[in-house]
């Protein structure tokens, strides 16, 4: 990889990278002598079953970065919806707000741990999807409802007193929740097998190595599949999905949205896990990946990197935490050169380039005038240029002309 770029290797001593935080709110009404912990970064995923009158709804709570001893789940209704069992929980609600807490034997979660309860309920003029989703009193980051296109098998749960269409559940699983009107919006759940296949396909870039992709059916954001990158340190070893879709209709400014989750913490060297390939540079790829620890944009063709990799620079960025799942979203505008990244559905200083160089951040990156790219594939997978080896996995991927969300 050509060198070009000042601060491009070598870590960043003494650099602060500033970290994504969440408060911590008091919780009131948690089970006696249950600890109520912080819940950065958690997720509630609410799937339900639908029918005219009636519904039935399965919640997955997962804790965020901290162990949770104890843990209090609210939403809000859209519609007038009206619990009137439930199992796996104490629910009660208030109006349009329900409370929903642990009983005796699923109060533990451990860190990026899981439980699911359920709730049964009916509605008259409306069953709109539930909003404000917390864990203790923090909200729950990417936290959106999924409401499938088809009534799907009801959890397991006494028969509702008002049956359910018998319309037979869908072969593959629906879309994540969120896509609008995308080009790209998959959650791996038409995958059959072990090998990525049909709009998705494994691509070694430079050579094929010791690297590996496969979908696995054991760790998901959503339903029961993910894509599992194992990659290895060296530059052989790359490997990526590669999406088979015509991606053209997502137009000149485009927004993705990709969950990842991974086990090993960004190295000091570079490393890339997004790639796409730019036309208008020469197909030279425009990468995401990380260095001195820090989430960060490379161009392979001048070796630019936003932010700069510089103490400061860098301390404008943040860490991809480990472990857990995590919502990264991105703007590429192809018509002014513009790069914006949302990590957990907020911004980050360090990661935009505005137009306007600016010293530590785009400065660098703004040395190219008019750079226009022309993005044409997207790939997700492990590329590391000397230390770095990690293993990914990535689910609810979309890409379209406006911005997705979490």
């Amino acid at each position: 990889m050509r060198i070009s770029a000042p601060y491009r290797r070598g870590s960043v001593a003494g650099a602060v990278v500033t970290a994504l935080a969440v408060g911590t709110v008091a919780v009131v009404g948690v089970l006696p002598g249950a600890s109520a912990q912080a819940a950065a970064g958690c997720l509630v995923d609410y799937r339900v079953n639908q029918w005219t009158g009636g519904f039935t709804a399965a919640v997955r709570v997962t804790a965020g970065d901290t162990a949770v001893n104890g843990w209090t789940v609210t939403w809000t209704y859209g519609g007038d919806q009206r619990i009137t069992s439930s199992w796996n929980a104490q629910v009660t609600q208030s109006g349009v707000t329900v409370t929903a807490q642990n009983v005796a034997w699923n109060g533990s979660l451990p860190a990026g741990g899981s439980t699911e309860f359920g709730v049964q309920g009916t509605y008259s003029a409306s069953a709109a999807a539930p909003t404000g989703f917390t864990l203790n009193g923090v909200p729950c980051n990417g936290a959106e409802p999924t409401v499938p296109p088809t009534p799907t098998i009801p959890p397991r749960t006494p028969p509702p007193t008002t049956p359910p269409p018998t319309t037979p559940p869908p072969t593959t699983g629906p879309p994540p929740a969120g896509c609008g009107t995308a080009v790209l919006c998959d959650g791996f759940e038409n995958q059959t097998g072990t090998t990525p296949s049909g709009d998705w396909s494994v691509n070694y870039p430079d050579c094929q190595g010791s690297g590996t992709a496969s979908i696995d059916s054991t760790t998901a954001h959503q339903g029961s599949r993910s894509v599992r990158i194992s990659g290895t340190a060296g530059y052989c070893n790359h490997v990526f999905v590669r999406s088979n879709r015509d991606l053209s209709g997502a137009g000149a400014v485009r927004y993705g949205r990709f969950w990842v989750r991974h086990t090993t913490a960004l190295p000091t060297q570079h490393v890339t896990f997004l790639a796409m390939r730019d036309a208008n540079d020469g197909n030279r790829d425009l990468r995401m990946g990380g260095q001195n620890g820090a989430l960060q944009w490379n161009r392979a063709s001048d070796d630019a990197t936003l932010p700069e990799q510089s103490p400061n620079g860098v301390a404008l960025s943040l860490p991809l935490p480990v472990n857990r799942w995590t919502c990264v979203e991105f703007l590429v505008d192809g018509t002014q050169g513009r790069l914006q990244t949302w990590v957990d559905g907020t911004a980050v200083t360090g990661l935009t380039a505005d137009g306007t160089p600016t010293h530590d951040v785009d400065g660098q990156w703004h040395n190219r005038a008019n750079w226009r790219p022309n993005l044409t594939d997207l790939r997700l997978g492990w590329e590391s240029y000397g230390e770095g080896a990690d293993t990914l996995w990535f689910d609810d991927v979309a890409l379209g002309s406006a911005r997705i969300g979490c």
